[in-house]
């Protein structure tokens, strides 16, 4: 397969209701999204970079740069273009996972679309349907964060994911446990918020049977998250620390993680993803799939993932509506608290042309030479 031109096109879309985590809040999505052309066919991937650097280092303005000036040239000189070879191709450049993951899976949806494969059959999908879960984002007040835990149930999602903080942590979650009772499925997310000082701390959240504590620590103190899982009884789940098949195996040998959540974004693709999957079933660790607040572009890609076997917890998979009054795709549907797994070619759905137009900020086309 040869590329004949890169579109590289920005898109804002507002979120339904603000979204609070402790490293700051979201109220609409800066998206870059990526079609790739070939003379056959197109293909889409969606980058998953925030507007500013504090999830991680990558940034969407620094992903269109990085895509644009290092990334396309390296890609436009392969002999042939496939998803597999993305990443040697790209291996030069130190870093960017986020930058390299939109490119890698607008090629395979281009590869798989010519091919009439779906992203679920080619990376290993076993499940029709994924269990869905929900994040619930830091609130005003407790009383505002029972009223949207208890939406979201009545909606039917079948895991609630509470963002914490040191201040918001276990009140917030005795109340929903509390109200809800023990059978609700129920974790928690730190995005890095604390430190091994407050071992004791967290150590309180133990008495509420939670199904784990995510990313306690800053992402590169994975011996601070082994040291703190003999510490505490909650398990400890990895998320920004885990940019590699690698980092999951070095993590798993230290004891750092007894869960790992994977984002395709964060390591750099879906293969990669698909490895880290592999490694985690080798060592008996559960995963599940995370979610960057995707359109239905991104999401369609994620739900494939998330239909691997060893995907055994609900993820961040959500309904389209849970962040987005109308999608760039035909929307994601609770289905009995789960999203249908895409089936047809590539990611399965059908980017909304008018919408995607509608929505659009700034397009950039680089052209093959």
């Amino acid at each position: 397969m040869k590329l004949t031109g890169v579109e590289l096109r920005r898109i804002a879309l507002p979120l339904v209701s603000p979204f609070r985590t402790s490293f700051g809040t979201q109220t609409s999505r800066d998206i870059l999204l990526l079609r790739v052309c070939t003379p056959d066919g197109e293909g889409w991937g969606e980058c998953v970079a925030l507007t500013d650097p504090t999830y991680s280092p990558e940034y969407v303005d620094g992903a269109q740069h990085v895509i644009r000036t290092h990334l396309l040239p390296r890609v436009f000189a392969m002999q042939d273009v496939t998803a597999a070879g993305i990443a040697p191709a790209l291996a030069a450049v130190k870093g960017h996972q986020m930058a390299k993951a939109v490119i890698e899976s607008a090629v395979l949806d281009a590869e798989l679309r010519q091919l009439g494969d779906s992203f679920g059959h080619h990376l290993g999908a076993v499940r029709d349907f994924v269990d869905s879960g929900v994040s619930v984002g830091i609130m005003g007040s407790v009383a505002e964060l029972l009223d949207d835990v208890g939406s979201y149930l009545d909606q039917g999602y079948l895991r609630i994911k509470l963002k914490i903080e040191p201040g918001w942590d276990i009140e917030p979650v005795r109340a929903v446990r509390e109200r809800f009772g023990d059978d609700l499925l129920l974790q928690v997310d730190a995005n890095t918020a604390y430190t091994l000082r407050d071992a004791t701390h967290l150590a309180r959240l133990d008495p509420f049977g939670l199904l784990l504590i995510e990313q306690p620590l800053p992402e590169h103190d994975v011996r601070g998250h082994a040291e703190l899982a003999k510490r505490i009884k909650t398990p400890v789940c990895l998320d920004e620390s885990i940019e590699s098949a690698q980092d999951a195996a070095e993590a798993i040998a230290l004891g750092a993680c007894a869960i790992v959540n994977i984002k395709p974004g964060r390591v750099g693709g879906y293969l990669e993803a698909r490895r880290v999957h592999d490694i985690c079933a080798a060592n008996d660790i559960p995963v599940w799939c995370g979610g960057m607040l995707e359109t239905g572009i991104g999401r369609a890609a994620n739900v494939a993932l998330a239909a691997l076997p060893n995907f055994t917890l609900p993820g961040d998979t959500s309904a389209s509506d849970r962040y987005y009054r109308e999608d760039i795709t035909e929307p994601f549907v609770l289905e009995k608290g789960r999203l249908r797994v895409p089936t047809g070619p590539g990611i399965g759905v059908t980017p909304n042309l008018d919408a995607i137009e509608a929505a659009t900020t700034s397009v950039e086309t680089v052209q093959a030479t």
